[in-house]
């Protein structure tokens, strides 16, 4: 077979293609598409190069040594040869561009329907899906879960994108934010601030977080709808690096997590014969903590 080097393309980001790609298509050898290629080579006459639209006989006819610009499934059908892989990340362009197939006139009614409010449930279950996949250290069912919170992050950005202009934002405004966010957190990788062990560089994420949030309390930017157990332990690791008030610990009478989680298993099963809820007793307990801390750190910012 004539091709010497093949160059994956997406169909949905015509003009993404990594160094080697260009190199390749910019190179001394004819440049050939095949039909899930079309976009990219229209791209790329318009960039001056030329490119000539071909079926896979057709590429494979060729007497000459050419390249072979194609999707990644028209590819795979083709003899093996050399070959450019698109750019790491570019398949969450697919994921965009999917969406917006979804939500756009023809799509699908029942997507094109849903809001902020209706699929917030969903982001819930699918992150909880991705923990058990994780707790149960299960990478195939890490992927697929991992992939369904993606979609829910993708399919929110998408529908803030149609919002009104005060409310408006899009997939690249959240990339972008996390980005600088990422960046700025990072001042020992991305700036000037020199080599960290982990207890510094968990210290100083908490003080930059303290300067770009102006948070008056430890409770601000936990998360109420977490569970009660979480939430309090969020509470508790923030109290105690602000130096605020933590409860009294209770004396452990198991050396071992797995103990310990029968021991609570325990408790809840005896609760549960009381006819109370545990959930809402520690949530409860924790909703008063809460306001201590807001108090605290309150009395403490007056003096």
């Amino acid at each position: 077979m004539p091709v010497v080097l093949t160059v994956e393309v997406s169909p949905h980001a015509p003009a993404l293609l990594g160094p080697a790609g260009w190199r390749a298509v910019s190179g001394t050898a004819p440049v050939l598409a095949l039909p899930g290629a079309a976009a990219t080579a229209a791209e790329l006459r318009g960039a001056g190069l030329a490119v000539e639209d071909v079926d896979a006989a057709a590429a494979q006819a060729r007497p000459e040594d050419v390249v072979l610009l194609g999707t990644a499934g028209e590819l795979a059908a083709l003899p093996g040869s050399a070959s450019v892989a698109r750019p790491s990340g570019s398949r969450l362009l697919d994921v965009v561009a999917v969406m917006d197939r979804l939500r756009s006139p023809g799509g699908c009614p029942w997507d094109a329907e849903q809001t902020h409010s209706s699929l917030r449930g969903y982001l819930l279950e699918e992150a909880h899906e991705a923990y058990d996949a994780i707790v149960d250290d299960d990478p195939v069912g890490m992927r697929e879960e991992l992939g369904d919170v993606l979609l829910q992050v993708v399919f929110h950005a998408r529908v803030a994108a149609e919002a009104g202009a005060e409310r408006r934002f899009d997939v690249d405004d959240v990339a972008g934010e996390l980005v600088e966010k990422l960046v700025r957190r990072h001042p020992h990788v991305f700036g000037d601030a020199g080599p960290r062990d982990v207890a510094q560089v968990e210290a100083g994420w908490e003080e930059i977080k303290k300067a770009e949030k102006q948070r008056r309390s430890p409770t601000e930017g936990v998360s109420r709808s977490q569970p009660a157990a979480s939430w309090g332990a969020a509470l508790v690791r923030r109290a105690g690096r602000a130096g605020l008030p933590t409860p009294e610990p209770a004396e452990l009478t198991v050396d071992s997590p797995e103990a310990l989680g029968e021991r609570l298993l325990a408790v809840v099963a005896a609760v549960e014969g009381r006819g109370w809820d545990a959930e809402d007793a520690l949530r409860e307990a924790v909703r008063r903590y809460a306001g201590e801390l807001d108090a605290a750190a309150e009395e403490r910012s007056a003096g």
